[in-house]
């Protein structure tokens, strides 16, 4: 009654070569390829009785170690630079590169069960601070800038605002309220933002028909810097000062 043989599994013909050195402690830039060829082919005439479907690469490996075997018995060749030609050396690079490729193939596996054992929570923020905003740094938003310029320039618009009325007429005849619809005008200066981006605050002022509708202006203005929608800058002490959106 014959011995059942378990033979192992390898993924291809280097597999099983690199099992074979690593096996007899063999230096792989020298391998003894008489003593290789032989256990090669043993372990073929073991695999032709279990399985002939998975020979047939194998067998091409065991012709190109019986065609070294020859080589080695023959004498040497010598390439163009007098160096002696190793029968081996292609076989040799061949095993290197596939065992460089086969132990990163073992270290990319471990990674990936070591990442399955990590486990994520999911996003479960309270409210309160998943609507958290950071509160508004006003000498961020100002820059070089200081609300006495700011006055300054106000004082000055307001002032052309008044040069515009008729002295001697302005003296007789009814006295109206001037009034000036408040919501209209934020969505005046709010769109004039969105749409110029960056726009001069001496011009935006000058553009009011009214001393009062200058003030309203000017206080919407600040209410803006204040929410952090534009910001303000000066390049020089006398340049007109740049509003910038961030609508």
């Amino acid at each position: 009654m014959a011995i059942p043989v378990k033979l192992e599994a390898f993924e291809g013909p280097l597999d099983l070569l690199l099992h074979l050195i690593d096996k007899n402690k063999i230096d792989i830039y020298d391998i003894p390829i008489v003593d290789i060829t032989e256990q090669y082919l043993e372990y073929i005439r073991q695999m032709e009785a279990h399985d002939m479907n998975v020979v047939s690469e194998f067998l091409v490996m065991a012709a190109t170690l019986i065609d070294i075997k020859c080589q080695m018995l023959l004498p040497k060749e010598v390439n163009e630079e007098g160096e002696e030609e190793d029968p081996r050396a292609e076989l040799v690079q061949k095993l290197l590169e596939y065992k460089m490729y086969k132990y990163m193939s073992y270290e990319l596996k471990d990674r990936q069960v070591d990442a399955a054992k990590y486990l994520y929570r999911g996003k479960d923020l309270p409210k309160e601070v998943a609507e958290y905003q950071p509160p508004l740094n006003y000498e961020e938003l100002l820059g070089d800038m200081t609300l006495n310029k700011l006055h300054e320039m106000f004082k000055s618009i307001v002032r052309k605002q008044e040069d515009k009325i008729d002295p001697i007429r302005s003296k007789y005849g009814k006295i109206e309220k001037e009034e000036v619809d408040m919501e209209a005008k934020v969505t005046y200066v709010e769109m004039y933002a969105r749409t110029n981006k960056t726009f001069s605050f001496r011009a935006l002022l000058e553009n009011q028909k009214s001393k009062m509708e200058t003030i309203v202006t000017f206080l919407i203005i600040l209410e803006m810097m204040k929410t952090g929608k534009i910001s303000i800058s000066q390049e020089e002490i006398f340049d007109d000062i740049l509003i910038e959106s961030h609508m």
